[in-house]
């Protein structure tokens, strides 16, 4: 068990049961750590913020130092923290490491959180993923599909398909799949007000779905520009599954990813020879990536992901 002789110095503490630290202890730690707020921690951990202030107050008791200072934006680490999350994670990789060695003969199991975009979450693994957990029962499994992206470089997730390359952070990176965009139109709405000849006429008269500028989570999503300068939305959504149903009830012409906009028979291509492409790249964390629940959602992600090309990249 941890304590602290002063500011950073960790040493084992001496036989004494009222001041020994317990596993429970560490991993509140570690979700506030990686949360930045005890509300978000205490939310994660399932029991109330007064609770989680609580047990930080007891571990910080028993180990004779402060470990965050409180701010606006929340709990942030002090020095003597950042020293006892280096500990405390090293303790958790070991933890990993012995329940993997101890049931690799029973398959992969424990939880597995998979962070990805709202659009593939939703119209690609979600629609597949009954195929993977059949295979791995004894796993629970969290699919985070919304707009942003949880880090695993943070240990908010174990895997993260994300829209660019990340530049910096303890993590492993490679290119998953590029993925094709084009306009898209309910065939009510082209009946009502025509087909576009040239992306100069997208300005004429057409409402245009997308984003809104002030929440994109990703610079990638800026799509309009790339059909025609100075293109601007009109109708709005930070959801890509938003605008998707927006633009099938006609209420404009909006870029969707294909594997969307082509599954839709209600909805035809505008300006079809306007293609854009983007990247997914697959993002886990460099001590964790080799864990077996991680390894196996990988091998099958990047198996579904070969097995839909078409959808991704239509010709």
């Amino acid at each position: 068990m941890l304590t602290c002789k002063n500011a950073g110095n960790w040493a084992w503490p001496e036989e004494d049961s009222a001041m020994a630290i317990n596993w429970n202890d560490l991993q509140d730690f570690l979700l506030i750590a990686r949360a930045g707020q005890l509300a978000r921690a205490a939310a994660q951990s399932g029991v109330d913020a007064t609770t989680m202030g609580r047990r930080l107050r007891r571990l910080e008791v028993r180990l004779g130092t402060t470990l965050f200072e409180q701010t606006r934006q929340g709990q942030i680490l002090t020095e003597a923290g950042e020293r006892m999350l280096e500990e405390v994670e090293a303790m958790e990789h070991a933890a990993r490491r012995i329940s993997e060695n101890t049931e690799s003969g029973l398959g992969a199991g424990g939880l597995l959180r998979v962070s990805l975009s709202e659009g593939f979450g939703t119209w690609l693994v979600a629609a597949h993923l009954r195929s993977f957990t059949e295979q791995h029962p004894r796993l629970m499994f969290d699919l985070v599909a919304s707009s942003g992206f949880l880090s695993p470089s943070k240990r908010e997730a174990d895997l993260a398909v994300t829209l660019s390359r990340p530049r910096a952070g303890p993590v492993i990176a490679g290119k998953l799949s590029d993925y094709a965009l084009r306009l898209y139109a309910s065939r009510d709405y082209l009946d009502r007000h025509g087909v576009p000849g040239e992306p100069a006429d997208l300005s004429a008269g057409h409402p245009l779905v997308g984003y809104i500028p002030d929440l994109l989570y990703a610079p990638e999503l800026r799509y309009l520009a790339e059909i025609e300068p100075n293109l601007s939305a009109t109708v709005r959504s930070s959801s890509i599954n938003a605008q998707h149903r927006m633009i099938a009830a006609g209420a404009g012409i909006g870029v969707l990813p294909c594997f969307i906009g082509d599954s839709d028979t209600t909805l035809m291509p505008v300006l079809p020879d306007r293609r854009i492409t983007r990247s997914f790249w697959l993002v886990t964390h460099k001590d964790t990536h080799n864990l077996a629940r991680v390894r196996a959602f990988k091998e099958w992600l990047t198996a579904l992901v070969a097995q839909e090309r078409g959808r991704l990249l239509p010709r």
